[in-house]
This record gives C-alpha cells, sequence and structure tokens, in this order.
C-alpha cells in the first residue's frame, strides 16, 4: 500500500490533517501518540503497518490542530478531535489511542460515549503524577534549548526496548536532520499537556467494550499506569487488559501480534 493522500478537516476554529486508508464498511479512528514531527510524513508506513484491518475497516488517523494554542490540554485535543471526525460525518467508531493518543482517546469516551462503540489504550495512563512525568519534563528542555539531536536519542531510548534502540541511533539522528524550530515549538506545546493529566474518577463514565494493552518494561509511563486503568474497570466484563514484556513503551510499533489483537476484539 503507497501513496496515501494527506487530506485536511476544517472547522470555524481549526484546522486538523488526516489520512485514510482501507476500504472496510467500518470506521476506525486511531489516535498516535507524540512524536517530534508529524506522523503524517509517515502515512504509508502505517498504511502498511495497519494492513490487517483494511478489509474490515475504514481507517482514519488524526493528526493534532494544526493552530496550536498555548496551552493546550488533553481535554482541548480531545474536544477539537471530536469537532473534525464530525465534521467528516464519522458516527460508531472503533477509537485507538497509543500513549499520548490513548489519553485523548479515553477522554474522548469519557465526554461523548454516543460517538465510540469500542475503545483500544495502548501504553497510555488515566493520569500522570508529577513524579512520573520526568522523561516528558526532559524532552521539554531538549525542545526548548533546541538539542534536537539530543531529543531524538532521548525519545527513542524512551520508548524503545534497549536493543532496538541501540540498532536505531543512526536511524533517529537521520530523522533529526529534518527538524525545524516549529516542530520543536508543537512538540513543546503539546509535551506538556501531558503533566497533571487525570481522568480516574471519570472513567466509569466510559459505556463501551475496552481493550488495555500496556507493557511491563514501560520506560516512559510505567506498566501501573495500564494496570491502574483496569482497576477502575475490572468490575466490568466487557473490558480486557493485556500486558506486553519485552516491546517497551512502544508496544504498540513493536509486537508483531498488536494489529492483529486489534483486530480480534474491534470485529468480536
Amino acid at each position: 500500500m503507497a501513496n496515501i493522500q494527506i487530506e485536511t478537516v476544517r472547522t470555524g476554529d481549526f484546522s486538523m490533517d488526516y489520512f485514510r486508508f482501507g476500504h472496510g464498511k467500518n470506521i476506525l479512528v486511531i489516535l498516535p501518540g507524540l512524536s517530534v514531527d508529524s506522523v503524517m510524513k509517515y502515512a504509508d508506513g502505517v498504511a502498511d503497518a495497519y494492513h490487517v484491518l483494511t478489509d474490515d475497516f475504514t481507517v482514519y488517523l488524526f493528526d493534532r490542530r494544526k493552530e496550536l494554542p498555548d496551552p493546550y490540554s488533553i481535554s482541548d485535543m480531545a474536544r477539537d478531535t471530536v469537532l473534525a471526525i464530525r465534521e467528516l460525518g464519522l458516527r460508531d467508531i472503533c477509537l485507538f489511542g497509543a500513549s499520548q493518543g490513548g489519553m485523548i482517546a479515553m477522554t474522548i469516551a469519557i465526554e461523548e460515549p454516543d460517538l465510540v462503540k469500542k475503545l483500544v489504550l495502548g501504553s497510555t495512563a488515566a493520569r500522570v503524577e508529577r513524579k512520573k512525568s520526568g522523561t516528558v519534563e526532559n524532552w521539554i528542555r531538549l525542545a526548548r534549548e533546541k538539542k534536537i539531536e539530543d531529543l531524538y536519542l532521548a525519545f527513542g531510548e524512551a520508548i524503545y526496548p534497549p536493543e532496538v534502540f541501540s540498532s536505531a541511533k543512526d536511524m533517529l539522528l537521520s530523522g533529526a536532520k529534518g527538524i525545524t524550530e516549529e516542530d520543536l515549538f508543537r512538540f513543546g506545546i503539546l509535551s506538556k499537556a501531558v503533566k497533571g493529566f487525570d481522568v480516574t474518577e471519570k472513567l466509569s463514565s466510559i459505556q463501551c467494550p475496552v481493550l488495555i494493552l500496556g507493557s511491563k518494561d514501560d520506560r516512559v509511563l510505567g506498566p501501573e499506569t495500564s494496570e491502574e486503568i483496569y482497576e477502575y474497570l475490572k468490575e466490568r466484563k466487557d473490558c480486557e487488559l493485556f500486558m506486553y514484556d519485552g516491546y517497551g513503551h512502544a508496544a504498540y510499533d513493536m509486537a508483531p501480534d498488536y494489529k492483529e489483537r486489534l483486530l480480534r476484539f474491534f470485529t468480536a
């Protein structure tokens, strides 16, 4: 699969890039995590990675809005993403969010229960306490100081397993070469939104089936954050937890069966 076109949805207040692929009758919305540059650059690779879902789903992947205010909270991101989704006429969606995208996704499921049919939360948290935000604080500092290569290496070291990070250093440094000051500015605003995020007391408002996919060796948020979400929802028969081991925070990219697990849950 190749040559995925980047499209833009416009509302009265902002515009947001997205791309779509697949030809299934069901709608799947993917909300990616933080990245220094836009995931829109990697649309073809994403479509290839999720090809197993394309017979059953038409998949939409949304970026964050173009015109970023500062500050810009997770709640703001959720609101704007919902506006973009509704502007495109999408409803009864399956929703998958990874890392910060998972925070946005669970906020959408809380605030807009009529919109979400099923929810998958990957390597994410319902709250980020100050003592757990040191990794993100370091990213923010490096972005502010415009230390692009250091930022890329710190980011990669945090999200990937050690052996993957070791072999990916050259690739990360190559990717750092195309980063602009605007990219760093956006990354700083988006990163700050994670600090102090907390929807734990609202998790019971989620009405749809939920699959939580965590990682025992998550060095960004820690495995306990996925387990905490499950603790709040485990009395429900339609909530599941699965913990990977050996794939790091980026299990959503690294685990070979991740997309098949999404497919089984969303089509069950």
